[in-house]
This record gives C-alpha cells, sequence and structure tokens, in this order.
C-alpha cells in the first residue's frame, strides 16, 4: 500500500516550523525536506526518520524498522501529535545530516 498524499501533507504540517518541511514524491512513496536536506521518509503511510545521535537521543525507546526492502534501518516516528517536540526533532536531526551534494552540472 503506497502512502496517501494527505497523510504526508499532514505529517509536514506537524512538523513545520520555523522552517518549513516539504516533501518530494520518490518511487511511489515520499521523501521529507527540511535545511535543504532529506531527514525522512514516509513509506506505507509510517515515517521513517534518518537515524542521528539526536534522533536516538529524543527517542530512546523507539523502533527501528526498514522503509523499503534492501533499505537501511530508520527510526520508526509514530507519534505525530506534538508539533513543538517534532519541530525539535526535524531540527537536531538535520543538524547531524550531512550537507546535500553538490549537483553535477550537465555538459553541453
Amino acid at each position: 500500500m503506497a502512502s496517501t498524499q494527505e497523510f504526508v501533507q499532514y505529517v509536514c504540517g506537524q512538523m513545520s516550523g520555523a522552517e518549513p518541511v516539504t516533501y518530494r514524491k520518490m518511487f511511489g512513496e515520499y521523501a521529507l525536506y527540511a535545511y535543504g536536506k532529506v531527514f525522512a521518509l514516509v513509506c506505507d503511510n509510517t515515517v521513517f526518520l534518518y537515524p542521528t545521535p539526536a534522533g536516538h537521543a529524543l527517542l530512546p525507546d523507539a523502533q527501528m524498522g526498514l522503509p523499503y526492502q534492501g533499505g537501511t534501518p530508520k527510526i520508526i516516528l509514530e507519534e505525530l501529535e506534538d508539533r513543538a517536540f517534532l519541530e525539535r526533532l526535524v531540527l537536531e536531526t538535520c543538524m547531524f545530516l550531512p550537507p546535500p551534494k553538490p549537483k553535477k552540472r550537465k555538459s553541453t
């Protein structure tokens, strides 16, 4: 079962604070972006947060799961109601993630 756009929009709305959280459809599921970085995936209407020391510190008892077959384990984010907590989680997770790789220019 694929994720619904309505669920993804709800998640982005809950996580958006000072920095907007956006999404992009990828391979039938969604990638979530903030601060110019991909920090989470939404697969089958489940939020999978990229694991960082900040994420593990803020969610010490969270389960890990695979967003798709062959993927790497990610933190399963189950609680989506506390906006202030989610904003902090997004900010601190993104601080630990590396900057995006620069895009290569296409030669003409």
